[in-house]
C-alpha cells in the first residue's frame, strides 16, 4: 500500500511540473476538438485502446446503441459486434442476461464504466438486470478482444468491456421515449439536460422503467433505474458529480427448459419454467414469490484537469451499495441443512424433511478510487495508473415458512452469516512510442495484488467458513503497430493472470481450492479502410495454464468441484469487413472461427448405481459454450429521414459441458432481425420518431445457453438438464420526442 500511494504521489507532482489532449493517435496539433468534449474523454483515456495500439477492439456509438435500444439489456445491443453471443434467462433479452466474448464467459470479462469497475469482487460477473436501460446514458462502448489494456478491477481474461457515460450536450434539452410490445412489455424513458449554464455548469437526467412478462412462463421483470449527472466545467478542469442505480424484481427463470419439453408440444412446454414448482395434494403449483429483489446505487466523484498541451490527470472516487435477495420454495428440504432440529409430530413421529420458503440475502459495499496520469506529444503516448478498491459483503440466508407449523425458533430466522472481504489493488504504466514514421512500439506493465478472506457460517450447514488469500500479479503486454495510408497491422502479446472467485472456494473442501489462472495471448491483425470500404482479420492464439473449469467431479461437500487443468487453449481468425453500396445503402460484417480446445480432458459422472463417480480420459476435447463460428450481417438503409437495418446472425453448436457430446449441446441457431424507422421534424419540437423492430423475423425455434448434469442409472449414461429457449417472431414499437 505504501508503494500505491508513493506512485499517486509522484506522478501527480510530475502532472503539475508537465504541460491533454483527447485520446486519439496522432497527437493533439492534428485534431479539431473541442475543449469540454475533450476534457470528457479524459475520463476513459487510460483504459481505452486508440488507434496505434495493437490490440483487437472495436466501438460502439451512441448512435449504434440508441437505434438498438428497445428496453433490452447490454448484452443484447452488443449482440452483432465480432465473436460475441449473447443469451438471456426470459428469452426476451430484459432481466437476466448475458454474454461470452470468444466463448469467454461473462466473469472472466473486465467491465468498467469511465474506468471504474463493475465487477462484482467475488463473484466477478455483472449482473445487468441491475443495471436497466443503461445504454440510455452510455456515450459509448468499447469491446477489447483478448488480454486488451491494462485496467482497472476484475482480470481482463478474454475480454474488456469499458462503458463511457454521455456527456451534457451544450443546449438545454428533453426527451420522452415509450416502447411497447411482444409479452407485455412496455419501457418508458425520460431524459433531460439544462445544457451549459454560464459556460460552466450542467446537469443531465434521466429515469427509466421497465415491465415484461417474458418469453418463459411467470418469467416477469419489473425494473426501474436513474441516472443523475452535474458536471462543471472549467478552462482546464473538469468536476463531475455521477449517480445512477436500479431496483429490480424478476420472477426466476434460473433452471431454463428441460430438453425433453421440446419434444412435446410447442405452445404448451417451449416456454415450461421449473422455478417455484411444488406439488400439494397431488397437484403441481408455483410458489408466487419464487423471485429475485435487489438495489443498487453507484456514486461517482470524477476530477479530470488538463495541464498545458500534452499532459492530463484523472481522479476517480466512487462507491456501490448494493443489497437484496432472492426467495425460493424449496421441497424436502433437510432440517439439518437449515440448523434446525428434526421435527417431533404429535404421535412421536421424527420428521427429518419439511417443504420451507427462505431468503438468501446479499448487503455489499464497495468503494475506492483510481487515478490515471497521461502524457500525449507527437510520437509518445504515456499513461500512468493506479487504483485501490475494497469490498465487503455480508451473505446471510433466512428462512420465512416452513410447511410443518412451530419448526422456527423465531421469525425471520436467519441460519447462516458470512462476510467476504476484498481488497483490490493496482499500478501500471503505459507507452505507445512511434520509433519509425508509419510504426510505434507498445509497452504495458500492470501491477496487481488481491487480499481476499471469507469469514462466518455457509449456507451448507458449517460453521466456520475459513478463507484467506492473496495474490501478486505481474501482466506484462507488448507489440509493434504499422500504419499507412489507411494500412494497418499489429502483433502483440499479453500475460494475464486471474484469481478464483467466491464460488471456487465455498464449494470445495479446504484440501480441494484451486489455484489461480494464467493466460498467453498472442494476436495478429491487418485492416484497410478507405472512404468507400474497409476490411480487417485478426488471428488470436489463447494459451491458459490451470484453467478452472467444471470437469463432473464432485467435491468432499458434495458440490460440483470447479478444477484447475493443466492446459487448453482458444485459437481463432476474426474478420471484418464493410463497404458503402450506394450512397444510401451500406453492409458491414463480421466472422470468427475458432478451435477452443482442453487437452488430456477427464469426465467425471456420478454412478447412482453403484455409489461413487466413474472417471473416463476423453483426450483432447472442446470448451463449453465455445462455438467454432459465429456470423454476423448488417444492411443498413438510410434514405432522408427514413431507415432501417436487417441484421443476420449465425452461431455454431455450442455443448453444454467438455465433453464434446452432441446430446449435451445447443444446436446452430440462424436469426434474423429487421428494424425499420422515421424521423418527422415539425416546428414545435426538435425530433418526433417513430422505431418499428421485429426480433426473429423468420420466427427461428433456438436456444443460446443452459446446462447439464449426467449421471448413470440401470448401467446407463442419463441426464437431466435446462436449455435457454429464445423467444419466436416478436416486435417493439418505440416512440420518441425530443424537445
Amino acid at each position: 500500500m505504501s508503494f500505491l500511494c508513493s506512485f499517486l504521489v509522484v506522478f501527480w507532482l510530475l502532472t503539475l511540473a508537465a504541460p491533454v489532449y483527447g485520446d486519439e493517435w496522432p497527437p493533439a496539433d492534428s485534431l479539431k476538438v473541442s475543449k469540454d468534449v475533450s476534457l470528457d474523454e479524459v475520463v476513459v483515456t487510460a483504459t481505452k485502446a486508440v488507434k496505434g495500439t495493437p490490440v483487437a477492439y472495436s466501438n460502439l456509438s451512441k448512435d449504434e446503441l440508441t437505434s438498438r435500444n428497445d428496453g433490452q439489456g447490454i448484452p443484447a445491443l452488443i449482440a452483432t459486434s465480432p465473436s460475441v453471443i449473447v443469451t438471456s434467462d426470459a428469452g426476451t433479452g430484459i432481466g437476466y442476461s448475458g454474454f461470452r466474448i470468444r466463448g469467454t464467459d461473462a466473469n472472466r470479462i473486465n467491465i468498467t464504466v469511465n474506468g471504474v469497475p463493475m465487477n462484482d469482487s467475488e463473484s466477478h460477473g455483472v449482473f445487468w438486470v441491475n443495471m436497466p436501460d443503461f445504454a440510455s446514458s452510455v456515450e459509448n462502448i468499447q469491446i477489447q478482444r483478448g488480454a486488451g489494456t491494462s485496467t482497472n478491477g476484475a482480470a481482463a481474461f478474454g475480454a474488456t468491456v469499458a462503458m463511457q457515460t454521455e456527456a451534457p450536450s451544450t443546449k438545454a434539452n428533453a426527451e420522452y421515449s415509450i416502447s411497447a410490445g411482444s409479452f407485455g412489455t412496455i419501457k418508458h424513458t425520460v431524459k433531460g439536460g439544462t445544457g451549459l449554464i454560464n459556460d460552466h455548469f450542467a446537469v443531465d437526467a434521466r429515469y427509466s422503467n421497465i415491465r415484461s412478462d417474458g418469453f418463459i412462463d411467470r418469467a416477469k421483470a419489473e425494473m426501474s433505474s436513474y441516472f443523475v449527472s452535474a458536471s462543471w466545467y472549467g478552462e482546464n478542469t473538469l468536476l463531475r458529480f455521477q449517480t445512477f442505480g436500479s431496483a429490480e424484481k424478476t420472477y426466476q427463470a434460473w433452471n431454463g427448459v428441460p430438453s425433453d419439453s421440446l419434444k412435446k408440444s410447442y405452445n404448451t412446454y417451449r416456454t415450461y419454467n421449473t422455478c417455484g414448482q411444488y406439488v400439494e395434494d397431488g397437484v403441481i403449483k408455483f410458489y408466487d414469490n419464487q423471485t429475485d429483489n435487489y438495489w443498487q446505487q453507484n456514486y461517482h466523484l470524477i476530477a479530470s484537469q488538463r495541464l498545458g498541451d500534452h499532459w492530463n490527470m484523472n481522479l476517480t472516487l466512487h462507491y456501490t451499495h448494493g443489497d437484496g435477495y432472492y426467495e425460493d420454495y424449496k421441497t424436502g428440504a433437510k432440517y439439518k441443512a437449515y440448523k434446525l432440529p428434526d421435527y417431533i409430530d404429535l404421535e412421536g413421529n421424527v420428521k427429518s424433511k419439511t417443504d420451507l420458503v427462505r431468503r438468501k440475502w446479499l448487503d455489499n459495499n464497495f468503494y475506492g478510487g483510481v487515478y490515471s496520469a497521461n502524457y500525449r506529444a507527437k510520437s509518445l503516448q504515456l499513461t500512468f495508473g493506479t487504483a485501490v478498491n475494497n469490498y465487503e459483503g455480508d451473505h446471510y440466508g433466512r428462512v420465512m415458512w416452513t410447511k410443518t407449523a412451530n419448526a422456527l425458533p423465531k421469525p425471520d430466522y436467519q441460519y447462516y452469516l458470512n462476510t467476504g472481504k476484498k481488497l483490490d489493488y493496482s499500478a501500471y504504466v503505459k507507452a505507445n512510442w512511434q520509433f519509425l514514421p508509419n510504426f510505434n512500439g507498445y509497452l504495458d506493465l500492470q501491477y496487481r495484488g488481491i487480499d481476499y478472506t471469507i469469514k462466518g457460517s455457509d449456507d451448507k450447514g458449517g460453521d466456520n467458513m475459513a478463507v484467506d488469500k492473496n495474490w501478486n500479479f505481474f501482466n506484462p503486454k507488448v507489440g509493434v503497430n504499422y500504419s499507412n495510408k489507411g494500412h494497418n497491422a499489429f502483433v502483440s502479446f499479453a500475460v494475464a493472470n486471474r484469481e478464483p472467485n467466491r464460488d471456487n472456494f465455498t464449494e470445495a473442501a479446504p484440501n480441494e481450492r484451486p489455484t489461480y489462472e494464467t493466460l498467453h495471448d498472442f494476436e495478429a491483425g491487418y485492416s484497410f479502410q478507405n472512404s468507400t470500404f474497409h476490411v480487417g482479420a485478426n488471428l488470436y492464439y489463447m494459451d491458459y495454464n490451470n484453467q478452472l473449469i467444471l470437469s463432473g467431479k464432485i467435491s468432499e461437500i458434495g458440490e460440483a468441484l470447479t478444477t484447475n487443468i493443466k492446459d487448453s487453449y482458444r485459437a481463432g481468425i476474426e474478420l471484418t469487413g464493410g463497404v458503402a453500396i450506394t450512397r444510401w445503402l451500406n453492409w458491414g460484417g463480421n466472422l470468427t472461427l475458432s478451435s477452443n480446445k482442453i487437452k488430456n480432458f477427464t469426465e467425471y459422472v456420478d454412478d447412482w448405481d453403484n455409489g461413487g463417480q466413474v472417471s473416463t480420459n476423453l483426450g483432447t476435447t472442446d470448451i463449453a459454450f465455445s462455438p467454432n463460428i459465429i456470423a454476423n450481417s448488417i444492411f443498413d438503409f438510410n434514405w432522408k429521414d427514413f431507415s432501417a437495418s436487417f441484421v443476420t446472425q449465425y452461431v455454431g453448436r455450442q455443448y453444454l459441458d467438455n465433453t464434446s457430446t452432441k446430446d449435451r449441446s445447443v444446436n446452430p441457431y440462424f436469426v434474423n432481425n429487421l428494424r425499420l424507422g422515421y424521423a418527422f421534424h415539425p416546428r414545435f419540437v426538435k425530433e418526433l420518431s417513430l422505431d418499428l423492430t421485429i426480433n426473429n423475423l423468420f420466427n427461428e425455434q433456438y436456444e443460446t445457453s443452459g446446462w447439464v448434469y449426467s449421471y448413470i442409472e440401470g448401467g446407463k449414461t442419463k441426464k437431466e438438464d435446462g436449455l435457454f429457449i429464445q423467444a419466436g417472431t416478436n416486435a417493439m414499437v418505440r416512440f420518441t420526442i425530443k424537445l
